[in-house]
C-alpha cells in the first residue's frame, strides 16, 4: 500500500476546463457556486438536526418533511459541487472552507421549539434564495448559461421547500387550546 500523496489540484485553484469558459469567468462563477455550495451544506445540517429533534403533535409530517427537505438540500449541494469541478474549480467541503464561504451562519447547538427551529429555517432558506437570484444573473451575464440553468432549478426546489416551512408556520392548526395545555 502506497503512503504517497499526490495532490492533483490545490483548492481554492482554477484550471483550464473542457467546457471552453474562460478562466476569468470560470473563477467568478466558481466562487458563486462555492457560496451557494457552503450555504447549502449548512442548510443541510440545520435541517437534519431539525428532522432529528421534531416533537409534538405534527412530528409525523415535520419529521418526514425535513427529511426530504435536507434531502433537496444534500442533492443540490451535490450538483454545485459537480459544476465547480467541471469549470475547473474545486468546491467547498472542509467545515473550515464551508464556513469561510458561507453567508449564513447555523442556529446555536441548542434544541428550540419546532416554531423557532422553522423559523430559523425559513430566514437561512431567504438568505439562499436572494444568493442564487443574483448568481443565476452572474452566470448569465458571463454566458454561461448552463450553470444559470442548473442555478434555477435549484431555486426552484429551494422555494418550493421555503414555501413549505411558511405554511407549517401558519397560524391554523387542528391542535385545540385544551390539548395544548
Amino acid at each position: 500500500m502506497s503512503t504517497q500523496k499526490n495532490v492533483l489540484q490545490q483548492a481554492g485553484t482554477v484550471e483550464e476546463n473542457e467546457l471552453r469558459l474562460e478562466t476569468g469567468k470560470a473563477e467568478q462563477i466558481i466562487d458563486a457556486l462555492n457560496t451557494d455550495l457552503a450555504a447549502t451544506y449548512v442548510l443541510y445540517h440545520q435541517l437534519k438536526k431539525h428532522h432529528w429533534n421534531v416533537e409534538g403533535a405534527e412530528f409525523r409530517d415535520l419529521h418526514l418533511f425535513l427529511g426530504d427537505a435536507a434531502a433537496n438540500a444534500e442533492e443540490a449541494a451535490d450538483e454545485l459541487a459537480e459544476r465547480a469541478q467541471a469549470l475547473g474549480g474545486t468546491p467547498v467541503a472542509g467545515p473550515e472552507q464551508i464556513a469561510e464561504h458561507s453567508p449564513v451562519s447555523s442556529e446555536h447547538e441548542d434544541v428550540y421549539d419546532i416554531r423557532t427551529s422553522l423559523s430559523n429555517d425559513l430566514e437561512m432558506y431567504g438568505d439562499i434564495i436572494e444568493s442564487l437570484r443574483d448568481h443565476v444573473e452572474l452566470a448569465t451575464d458571463l454566458g454561461d448559461h448552463a450553470t444559470a440553468e442548473i442555478l434555477r432549478q435549484i431555486l426552484v426546489e429551494t422555494e418550493e421547500d421555503a414555501h413549505h416551512v411558511e405554511h407549517y408556520l401558519e397560524d391554523d392548526t387542528l391542535v385545540t387550546e385544551a390539548a395544548m395545555d
